[in-house]
Parts: C-alpha cells; sequence; structure tokens
C-alpha cells in the first residue's frame, strides 16, 4: 500500500519524504526517495526533519508490528507524550487519535490514504462473480453486530464467523493471521466468513481497513466462503488481482453499508 501512494503521489507531480522505521518498512521502498530511517521512538527527530526538508502535510501509511518499550527506545518528545497517555488506556484508535492531536499541535495537517487512491475504496456489493448465498446472510448479520458492539470499545476491526460461532476476533496478530488461527477451529460444511469494518467513530484518515490478495490467498487456502467488507471505507490493494483469486476460489468479496 505505501509503494501504491507513492506512486500516485508520483503521477500526481506531488513531492513525497518517507519516514520509515527500523525493522518494519521494506528498504526497497526508499530506493530513489528523500526519506529518514529512524526507531519508532524518535520522536523529536522525525518532527524536526519534517519540519527542516518542508513537510507539512502527512498520510498514515502501511502496517506496523507494536513493539517492545525496549525496542521503541522513546527520546524525550515521545517519552513526554507517553506521560500524558499514563492516566488512559488506549486501543488502536486511541493512541492514532492521539498522535494525530499531537502532530496538529505542531503544524501538521493529516490525510487518508483513500483520498490519494479512490480507485482502491469498495464499492457496495460483489467484487467479481461470487455473492453470498442465502446461507451466508445469517452470518454476516451476526459478524457486523459483534464488530459494531467490539469496535465501541476500541477492540478490533475484523472478526471470523462461522454457524453463527464466532471463531474468532482480530487482536494484535492482524487479519491474516487470524484468517489462520480459524482453520483449525472451522466447522464441516460452509466455510467461515470474515467479516472486516471501521470501528464506530474511527478516524478514516488515521487507519482504514485493508484487504488485498495475500488476505483472499489465505481465505483460499483455509476453506473460507467468502469475506465481507465495508463499502466506502476500506481499500482493495490491487483490486483486479482479488477479484481473480476470489472468482478461482468460488469466494465472494462484498461490499456491505456497516451503519445498516
Amino acid at each position: 500500500m505505501p509503494e501504491r501512494l507513492l506512486s500516485a503521489c508520483d503521477k500526481a507531480g506531488r513531492e513525497s519524504f518517507v519516514v520509515a522505521f527500523e525493522g518494519q518498512t521494506d528498504p526497497a521502498l526508499l530506493q530513489g526517495r528523500k526519506y529518514l530511517l529512524t526507531r519508532l521512538g524518535a520522536a523529536g527527530l522525525i518532527i524536526n526533519t519534517l519540519k527542516s526538508n518542508g513537510v507539512h502535510d502527512l498520510v498514515f501509511i502501511g502496517s506496523i508490528r507494536r513493539p517492545s518499550l525496549a525496542e521503541m527506545r522513546p527520546d524525550l518528545r515521545a517519552m513526554k507524550f507517553f506521560a500524558r497517555l499514563a492516566t488512559h488506556a488506549l486501543g488502536d484508535n486511541g493512541l492514532l487519535t492521539a498522535m494525530k492531536q499531537e502532530l496538529e499541535q505542531e503544524g501538521f495537517r493529516l490525510h487518508g490514504a483513500h483520498l490519494f487512491m479512490q480507485d482502491l475504496l469498495a464499492a457496495p456489493g460483489p467484487l467479481g462473480n461470487c455473492a453470498p448465498k442465502d446461507a451466508d446472510q445469517d452470518d454476516i448479520k451476526r459478524g457486523l453486530d459483534a464488530l459494531r458492539t467490539m469496535g465501541a470499545l476500541d477492540i478490533g476491526q475484523a472478526l471470523v464467523v462461522q454457524e453463527g460461532i464466532i471463531l474468532g476476533v482480530e487482536a494484535a496478530e492482524g487479519t491474516d493471521a487470524l484468517i489462520r488461527r480459524c482453520r483449525e477451529l472451522k466447522r464441516k460444511g460452509r466455510g467461515p466468513v470474515l467479516v472486516k469494518i471501521a470501528k464506530p467513530g474511527q478516524d478514516r484518515d488515521l487507519d482504514m481497513p485493508t484487504i488485498g490478495p495475500d488476505t483472499v490467498m489465505i481465505a483460499k487456502e483455509c476453506g473460507f466462503s467468502g469475506i465481507v467488507i465495508e463499502a466506502g471505507s476500506t481499500l482493495i490493494l490491487d483490486p483486479a488481482s482479488v477479484a481473480e483469486i476470489a472468482d478461482e476460489a468460488g469466494l465472494f468479496i462484498y461490499g456491505v453499508n456497516a451503519s445498516s
């Protein structure tokens, strides 16, 4: 996804600067780019470097493996930020919102990646030739209802449901690992459904649900019947490949209005 964003910026004539993180960012992404490669906890260095390079507009994009405090090695600027949050138990959404507010106070503007890649936004209905069967509708409703409830507590964007039973909920391991974990829990009969939507009140400019060919391939290998995503609030990396893989597997990819 970061590569697609940089390509979109190039095509639009937008100059880019990449803040990359040690052990997290693919080094190939930095070739021919202006960049800073540093640890996650170097907040002061990151802010000062962005300002010295005339950067005012930011996009959060790409997955981050949660580091330990020792790995992060927070500098004084980062320690002050965490100290202010010490009395709050924050999930991913709360932490990202706090980071956004901190950066806005420094004079930066944050933008959603989808604003630069409208062609990757999920549309309502099926992507490809397969659609949910009548037997899937109860599981889809069950998954959406559960995610709305959990999302209000800032817990998870995805879950797996089969025959009304929730097999697993996305935790720190991510969506692909959730699918693999549920492979061992699924029952006989029609395969499980992955349901993935944004949390209620989630800031789409900070963290928008995303799927891509890898997710669909893993779902295929694990015997899933389909994937439900939120139309207008989910990014699909390489929609053509996603549709092709899903059609070959007889697996549906379906965009829904999660608020209804």
